[in-house]
């Protein structure tokens, strides 16, 4: 398996001060080939470790995996490389036979960044992936310091963060007894949800009805969408969304928070799964409009 980190010399510069060289660790991204019963289908830019995850997640984001049953086998390819060495860049899955052939138009005909999920998809058509599941439908509510706690709780299980400082993470959320199930960091902050969401499915637990998807920076509408394709009716960030994001969430009955800091969020969409505490009566008088 592939390193997850890296060390590097560096020079550090600082104003008043002589420059100064050391070691420093640096997060590893490296490709990922992901081929579906032999072909190729992807090449995303990613961070080692959790690949199998990372693959069956991006296969549920694209709408060709919705239970456990649906991936048969996943393998590292040997004789990646001229030399035959195989460097666990290439990983090919099985699915099963009861699952729809892949459509020739899912082939991503371009790298996939570390940045960006979608960069590769081959039409405008193929960017809104329908999901089987409902969101819309789901009867989650989470009190408000449920959520605002949930940020902490993702950087405290950030071990890679703490020595690189360049990952993003992404935790699945039990919204009805707030135990945090799984969480996984990458590069990409798509990867680092597509490795929670193939969890989920390697676990058998799609659709994640009643479930919180938290991440670390802002909510992208690529973000949105694996939530939607993974049946998860509340996503939460630390960072803003895009006005595409949360015309999808609307679209898809998806809550969507955003600006989740210290004591204070957003709520972008379906305000209605967030209950808010009333505050504390502290006995000072307040002003009231005089409604006449």
């Amino acid at each position: 398996m592939g390193r997850i980190t890296a060390r590097r010399r560096v020079t550090r510069v600082r104003v008043g001060a002589e420059p100064t060289t050391r070691a420093d660790v640096l997060a590893v991204e490296e490709p990922l080939e992901i081929r579906v019963g032999g072909t190729a289908l992807a090449v995303t830019m990613r961070t080692p470790g959790d690949d199998v995850e990372l693959a069956a997640g991006f296969l549920v984001s694209e709408g060709i995996l919705t239970a456990a049953d649906d991936l048969r086998t996943a393998r590292y390819c040997a004789g990646a490389t001229e030399d035959g060495t195989n460097t666990y860049n290439v990983l090919d899955l099985a699915i099963a036979d009861h699952v729809t052939p892949l459509d020739g138009s899912l082939t991503r005909n371009f790298l996939t960044t570390s940045a960006c999920g979608l960069c590769g998809k081959s039409s405008i058509e193929t960017v809104v992936t329908r999901s089987i599941f409902d969101p819309a439908g789901d009867d989650l509510t989470v009190d408000s310091a449920t959520v605002l706690a949930l940020p902490d709780r993702l950087r405290d299980g950030q071990a890679v963060f703490d020595k690189t400082g360049g990952l993003h993470a992404a935790a699945l959320i039990d919204g009805r007894t707030g135990e945090q199930l799984v969480l996984r960091e990458d590069v990409g902050r798509h990867n680092a949800v597509d490795k929670v969401i193939g969890w989920a499915l390697l676990h058998d637990l799609l659709p994640l009805a009643g479930h919180i998807l938290q991440v670390s920076g802002r909510a992208s509408f690529e973000l949105v969408q694996k939530a939607s394709m993974a049946g998860i009716p509340l996503l939460s960030a630390v960072s803003a969304p895009s006005s595409l994001a949360a015309d999808l969430a609307e679209e898809r009955g998806i809550t969507l928070v955003g600006f989740v800091r210290d004591e204070s969020l957003v709520i972008y969409t379906r305000p209605d799964r967030i209950t808010v505490a009333e505050p504390a009566d502290d006995g000072a008088e307040r002003f009231t409009p005089d409604a006449s």
